[in-house]
């Protein structure tokens, strides 16, 4: 019975995991619409272009080493990704546990699953740089920067932040994150505003006095539906980081946490 229970844990945790996972990679069509529907029509190619192959950069670094390099997890497939993988003594240990910790103990999960959801954030830590510098940076020196923050530079600090990893083996953060607003957002917000500072306004919006000119959009339409998915996609980025699926038990008066078991 214990047995069974855990695998209910660990198909449910699984498939939350990769529900809340589809919903933030849905989150990539809204930044593609945002951005090209506010840039001008002639770069509306490249805009599309960019963000199919910065998603493509990502997921691709980040296996390569951006995993290992976090969590020390390797390939995405190594470690345990299946419940037959585990011994008796294994099974009995996490049920124990999580029995003694009650409905907030640790989430039971694929490690498949795990990579798939960080590997979204990842992505979606690049996308910010690319709706700052859009109009501003030549395709190919984009991707190249795509490679390092994505590779090297997110799961370095990835590893001091959410794995507690010292910096640079001399200190350490104790930094606490719940959905990445620090981890994901004010890194690609950084990178952003430092490829800003570095490229300047776009071509076009000064005069030669100084004075700022309107840089119409393609379409504002198609800006507005992206901004409605990026919407729909916090709920998987935010729900997804509780790591596991909660459940409550509700009266006429007030809810309950149900434990797991």
């Amino acid at each position: 019975m214990e047995n069974q229970i855990f695998e209910l844990q660990y198909a449910m945790d699984t498939f939350y995991f990769l529900i809340c996972g589809a919903l933030v990679m849905w989150m990539a069509a809204g930044f593609a619409m945002l951005e090209a529907g506010l840039v001008r029509s002639k770069n509306t190619t490249e805009i599309l272009t960019k963000n199919v192959a910065l998603y493509a950069i990502a997921c691709t670094m980040y296996l390569v080493c951006g995993y290992q390099i976090m969590y020390d997890g390797g390939f995405f497939l190594s470690g345990v990704t299946t419940v037959a993988q585990m011994d008796e003594a294994a099974i009995a240990g996490v049920l124990a546990e999580s029995a003694a910790a009650g409905f907030d103990g640790d989430s039971v999960y694929s490690g498949a699953s795990d990579f798939f959801f960080q590997v979204v954030f990842v992505a979606t830590a690049m996308s910010i740089v690319s709706g700052a510098v859009a109009e501003r940076m030549k395709l190919w020196a984009f991707l190249a920067f795509a490679a390092v923050m994505t590779g090297l530079i997110y799961p370095m600090e990835g590893s001091w932040t959410w794995n507690g990893d010292a910096v640079f083996g001399l200190f350490e953060l104790n930094y606490s994150d719940y959905a990445g607003s620090g981890i994901v957002h004010l890194a690609g917000a950084s990178a952003a505003l430092a490829g800003v500072i570095l490229l300047g306004p776009r071509k076009g919006k000064y005069s030669s006095t100084g004075a700022p000119q309107a840089i119409p959009g393609a379409n504002l339409p198609l800006a507005t539906l992206g901004t409605f998915i990026l919407w729909m996609g916090w709920f998987g980025f935010n729900g997804g980081s509780t790591l596991k699926a909660r459940w409550y038990r509700c009266s006429e008066r007030s809810c309950q946490r149900i434990p797991k078991y």
